[in-house]
């Protein structure tokens, strides 16, 4: 096993990170076939597939032609991935808040965020917070019942439920639950 010098002086071992060769940088037709390697697999934002192309050894103009050229093809296309992320999303009990955070994260813009979760009505969003709760309370009627009504808040809120459709959903199934108890 070959050693090192550290810079404190001390010998160190090699970790298989520094020993690993460099990586050697994509041309454009390497990248574009990672690309569409990508695309084939899922859908990606331009943000985050253009990351992904320079983890891959794309120089960033190289990376940033070949997510446009893609873009301008139609293969790339975050108001479609927007849309399906909310959709999907949703349906499993998430929120406006967090999807809005979610697909800010991923790179998307504000606008085509704003125009995905307009799709998402507040009757809609209604009934899924309710739905989520229900499928929680009876895990959090097994603790102390005056802590039901706090912790059942506090999940819906990291959901991603609007204040006023927490404070809603809470408020009816909390009366339930006490009206069920009398």
């Amino acid at each position: 096993m070959s050693e090192r010098w550290g810079s404190g002086g001390h010998v160190e071992a090699p970790s298989k990170l520094t020993d690993r060769p460099p990586r050697r940088a994509l041309d454009e037709r390497a990248a574009r076939l990672a690309a569409v390697d990508l695309l084939s697999r899922r859908a990606w934002t331009r943000r985050d597939l253009i990351a992904r192309l320079r983890r891959r050894g794309a120089p960033p103009d190289v990376a940033v032609a070949v997510v446009d050229d893609l873009a301008a093809r139609g293969y790339v296309d975050d108001a479609a991935f927007a849309r399906h992320w909310v959709e999907s999303r949703s349906a499993r009990g998430y929120g406006a808040s967090r999807l809005r955070a979610e697909l800010r994260m991923r790179g998307v813009a504000a606008p085509l965020i704003d125009a995905a979760l307009g799709a998402v009505e507040s009757d809609a969003a209604l009934a899924a917070a309710r739905k989520v709760a229900t499928r929680r309370l009876p895990a959090l009627r097994r603790g102390r019942p005056e802590r039901v009504a706090p912790r059942l808040h506090a999940y819906l809120v990291r959901r991603g439920y609007a204040p006023g459709v927490v404070a809603r959903v809470v408020r009816s199934l909390t009366r339930a639950t006490v009206a069920a108890d009398d």
